[in-house]
């Protein structure tokens, strides 16, 4: 009986052990995909799905399409990411600043990489079926689009705009998730995204400038110099500004909603100031301050619906 209660317990044990094992493969795979991804900076796309859905809506849009959203917007930007890291490993290999990348140090193979971007494409696919016909066609050229800005930067320095345009979609994805149909008022929202995506990228490009001309990769800082880029990046940011304008006035929208793209000019304002007094600051601008610009905007066209 002792032999037989010791033999349960060992097996338990062991068990229990294997278990915890396999737990802790799970947590640091997620972990490093997670990395590879760079999961937070969802921030920059979805408050921009949510601000068109609401204002296709008219306000709340019902949880199917909140829940359909989010899984549409991660997939989408999952396969992206995968797919730019599983081109790019042989560039990133290269570059000091990405060389500690999961897809780079040998934490995740290739096979690995590829196989994460096919499914997150498979089901960006799938969550569009769901949602209507409309989503479903657009899906294959959208993902062509995400995929396109990976290889782009090869050959042509219109890859910031490929970038903003990947971001832009996402307030079209939004109104035809709710309408099913593109309208003109989302068209103008998108073409802002754009601007302002290709804007911050610009600068978070000047960290790359010696590297891209080095390795004759084709970007705006490497083929016009720093001070051009971010007078090019500012440029930008005033159409950015000028597009939400656009799109506040064809979608009618109410007094906040204008306060918001006034906040966002003055964060974009201060983003340039940051860059241009110290460039080891690019980070800050870039994650914390387009951060707040998204979750702020989405905040004042909330206020404008409720109110």
């Amino acid at each position: 009986m002792y032999v037989t209660f010791y033999l349960t317990f060992s097996t338990i044990k062991n068990y229990l052990k294997n278990k915890g094992i396999y737990l802790q493969k799970i947590l640091k795979l997620l972990a490093d995909l997670n990395e590879l991804v760079m999961f937070k900076h969802s921030i920059f796309s979805l408050p921009f799905i949510f601000i068109a859905m609401i204002v296709a809506a008219d306000g709340w849009f019902g949880w199917k399409l909140f829940f359909l959203g989010v899984g549409a917007a991660v997939s989408a930007r999952n396969f992206a990411m995968g797919f730019n890291r599983y081109v790019d490993i042989d560039i990133d290999r290269e570059n000091p600043r990405t060389a500690t990348r999961p897809s780079v140090d040998g934490r995740l193979g290739k096979k690995s990489i590829f196989l994460f971007t096919a499914v997150n494409a498979l089901l960006f696919i799938m969550i569009a079926y769901l949602i209507n016909d409309l989503a479903f066609w657009l899906s294959f050229p959208i993902l062509v689009v995400l995929g396109g800005y990976s290889l782009f930067k090869r050959f042509s320095s219109l890859a910031h705009l490929v970038l903003g345009l990947s971001l832009g979609l996402a307030p079209i994805a939004g109104v035809v998730a709710v309408e099913g149909e593109i309208t003109l008022w989302s068209v103008w929202l998108a073409i802002g995204v754009m601007f302002w995506v290709a804007g911050f990228d610009l600068l978070y490009s000047l960290q790359d400038i010696a590297f891209d001309k080095a390795k004759n990769l084709h970007s705006i800082p490497s083929t016009f110099g720093a001070e051009k880029t971010m007078q090019i990046s500012k440029l930008f940011h005033l159409l950015t500004i000028g597009f939400w304008l656009c799109f506040a006035v064809s979608a009618g929208s109410g007094i906040f909603t204008y306060v918001a793209i006034g906040v966002s000019a003055v964060i974009l304002f201060f983003e340039h100031r940051i860059v241009a007094a110290d460039f080891s600051r690019i980070d800050r601008a870039f994650f914390t301050l387009n951060g707040y610009l998204g979750i702020i905007f989405l905040i004042f066209v909330i206020i404008d619906e409720v109110f």
